[in-house]
């Protein structure tokens, strides 16, 4: 097996990213067991930094522990994003309003640099890239609202949001009207209109769970659930 190291200044930062990613990309799919000693030997770390960088994935809703059985995917239900995704379109309408009361001719510049990456994605059908791209727009905006405080609230549930967003299949439909509203965001957020950008984020995320609602209910009853 190869030994993918970390670094031990990061140790901590790194291990929790990875362990994220694989649940947010589907590598570890809802209600799996997680193989602790395999990503131990994956990444070349003890069980100490892999039962913290666990518990803190617990804490965000990713995972959770079972005494004397080890931690577990967390599982996707229609109930659990009915309230998370009102509490994450409440913090990016936040953020977008802030951000035009304070972000930087520069910093909308690149976003726009960002955003026009996303749209060549988007006409190129990769369908990945365009989720990093897309992620990077909304973080880079939460960047320019610089509250610290309002950053950690978004991070806690921003991990569940992806996660569902992935696991959704995105009709072509949704995917040309998404990016629609991408549109709208930039042009808001380049005339500083920080009332309009954020009506049009907390909009945004209503027609992401609209696409995961959907997906989730013609899903068998218990394989997510």
């Amino acid at each position: 097996m190869n030994v993918e190291t970390i670094t031990r200044p990061s140790l901590h930062v790194e291990l929790l990213d990875r362990l994220r990613s694989l649940i947010v990309e589907g590598e570890l799919p809802p209600g799996t067991k997680i193989p602790e000693r395999s990503l131990c030997e994956r990444y070349g770390v003890s069980r100490t930094p892999m039962r913290e960088a666990l518990k803190v994935l617990a804490v965000d809703g990713l995972v959770y522990l079972e005494p004397n059985r080890g931690a577990w995917v967390s599982k996707v239900t229609v109930e659990e994003l009915e309230q998370v995704f009102p509490v994450m379109g409440a913090l990016e309408g936040l953020s977008g309003e802030l951000a035009c009361e304070r972000i930087t001719d520069e910093e909308i510049a690149e976003i726009r640099k960002i955003h026009e990456a996303m749209v060549k994605h988007y006409k190129g059908r990769d369908l990945v890239r365009y989720f990093e791209t897309n992620q990077a727009i909304h973080e880079a905006i939460l960047a320019a609202a610089d509250n610290q405080e309002l950053s950690t609230m978004y991070r806690s549930l921003a991990a569940r949001v992806r996660r569902a967003r992935y696991m959704a299949n995105m009709t072509d439909e949704r995917w040309e009207q998404a990016v629609r509203e991408h549109e709208d965001i930039l042009e808001a957020l380049e005339a500083r209109q920080g009332l309009k950008l954020a009506k049009i984020l907390r909009e945004h995320l209503k027609s992401k769970f609209k696409t995961v609602r959907d997906w989730l209910e013609v899903q068998e009853p218990d394989s997510l659930n």
